[in-house]
């Protein structure tokens, strides 16, 4: 099966069932099913190939739902872009993934008109609606075209998309995912989080990442459930939407959670029809988790994932022991297991790589065979993430391979003195990296955004965390931060804040 065989046979079981709320729209599995359909019959028209990479260029809209079972019902490989990226970056996933088409909205068209000379492979550029003056062809006209041409349809093992990574560091990878690595993954999901017809999945993270894809749209279809959409995550829009419309459940990651739990008046929205909330892409702090079950009477399930390996790879089992603080077990058919630097498995309780076997894992990274190698080594995908497994088969992150800080001599895991920092009543969001030192090799750097209203100084973080860590872990300066920096689904970029910080102390401003 694949993933536009899997809509084509939702709407045939469900038919008149509306399954995307968007605003003031309500859309029927049969009406999605249909216009993808129309979608990919336009694209045959423009003779889009079979494997052509087809780049998606949209905020959360159903016309990124259209374009993206339409690229797939063509047999094209999808490849959503960031909207948030700059011209430059754009033109280098463009360049890169060698696609042949762009989708896009009028809002972009400046952006993609400067950089257009530099993208020879681009073809054909489509808009969500008709723009005078422009060369490119409207969602109309796309469909105007519709049924002269039949689409190629794909095969379970054929690439579906192509993920650009965040890129920490240099140019971001595209991940490959075939049809199977989806549809394994998602059903997987929806088994572990019991998903049925009944569920609403509210949506606030981007459509372009897995997480989006994965448990906010593809797993609610799997199960005949339906989704709710936000354009995007907007903390004074969010209850209302999650008490109006009913929903079920929603995934978010660690900051979406701590500005909810700050929110004024969040208690008086009724979320009673709330049977769990998901948290990933980072490890949520223990304190942020237990107020926020505590103030909204919620489940909050913990999972583990990467966009190499779909999505999901392990979950707190629902209906089963939860360990708060862990990434709990992980999914049937996937394994995982804890590795040192020669890829010999440790034993419980030891700190090494943690890395993932099972049909959720990607292909390769396209067009970059060297990196490939690097990630995918001896059947299994080597994540960079650091962690333990316990006795009883769950699994713990302390912190990335790359962001280890090791002083002195001695391993120091930014999680651990992080989790401590959120403990402290006045702090928002906390971040621990390691900067060069001297004498120490590296020197631990806490840097602390506070609470609204909120005053505190560095000694007094300091002594906190010396109350409560070893001498060698304890932050040797602490730095108060306005805004982090952050990826779109909300996860805090060290790499970025360390540049942000050096470019100011070189500046005089540290």
């Amino acid at each position: 099966m694949t993933l536009g065989d899997l809509l084509e046979k939702q709407a045939h079981r469900y038919s008149a069932k509306t399954f995307l709320f968007f605003q003031n729209q309500e859309i029927s599995y049969k009406d999605l099913d249909e216009t993808t359909s129309r979608f990919a019959s336009g694209l045959a028209g423009l003779d889009i190939k079979k494997r052509s990479n087809v780049c998606i260029l949209l905020p959360n809209c159903p016309e990124f739902l259209y374009a993206f079972f339409g690229i797939m019902k063509a047999g094209a490989v999808a490849v959503p872009i960031n909207f948030n990226l700059k011209g430059e970056e754009i033109k280098y996933i463009l360049n890169n993934s060698e696609a042949t088409v762009l989708i896009t909205a009028p809002a972009f068209i400046e952006t993609i008109r400067q950089i257009r000379s530099d993208c020879p492979s681009l073809s054909h550029l489509i808009l969500t609606e008709s723009l005078s003056g422009s060369e490119a062809i409207s969602f109309t006209e796309l469909f105007r075209t519709s049924g002269r041409t039949k689409p190629i349809r794909p095969e379970e093992s054929d690439s579906a998309a192509i993920i650009y990574t965040s890129g920490t560091t240099g140019h971001p990878k595209g991940v490959v995912l075939t049809h199977r690595n989806y549809l394994f993954d998602t059903e997987q999901f929806v088994t572990a989080t019991q998903m049925t017809e009944q569920d609403r999945f509210l949506c606030i993270l981007p459509l372009f990442h897995v997480n989006g894809q994965v448990v906010t749209t593809l797993s609610p279809m799997f199960a005949g459930g339906s989704m709710v959409l936000m354009e995007k995550f907007s903390p004074k829009d969010f209850f209302p939407a999650l008490a109006g419309l009913k929903a079920t459940a929603f995934s978010g990651v660690p900051t979406v959670y701590a500005i909810l739990l700050n929110l004024p008046d969040a208690e008086k929205y009724d979320l009673s029809s709330l049977k769990f909330c998901v948290c990933g892409a980072a490890p949520m702090p223990m304190e942020l988790f237990q107020r926020f079950e505590q103030k909204f009477n919620a489940f909050i399930l913990e999972g583990y994932g990467l966009s190499e390996g779909t999505c999901v790879s392990s979950v707190n089992p629902l209906g089963g022991q939860r360990k708060i603080g862990s990434i709990g077990l992980p999914l049937p058919r996937q394994e995982m297991k804890v590795v040192d630097d020669q890829d010999r498995p440790l034993k419980s309780g030891q700190v090494g790589e943690i890395v993932v076997r099972g049909e959720n894992v990607m292909r390769e990274y396209f067009n970059n065979p060297q990196a490939t190698a690097e990630t995918l080594r001896n059947g299994w995908l080597h994540t960079g993430d650091l962690g333990y497994e316990d006795q009883e088969g769950y699994f713990y992150i302390v912190g990335r391979k790359k962001e280890m800080i090791i002083r002195g001599g001695e391993n120091i895991y930014p999680k651990e003195i992080e989790e401590v920092l959120y403990r402290h009543p006045k702090v928002l969001e906390a971040a621990v990296i390691g900067l060069p030192d001297q004498i120490w090799g590296e020197e631990v750097y806490a840097f602390i955004v506070l609470k609204e209203g909120m005053q505190g100084s560095p000694e007094e973080f300091m002594e906190y965390c010396k109350a409560r860590l070893a001498d060698f872990k304890c932050p040797r300066k602490v730095v108060f931060w306005g805004q982090f920096p952050k990826t779109a689904t909300g996860k805090i970029q060290k790499g970025k804040l360390k540049e942000e910080y050096l470019a100011k102390s070189d500046g005089g401003g540290g």
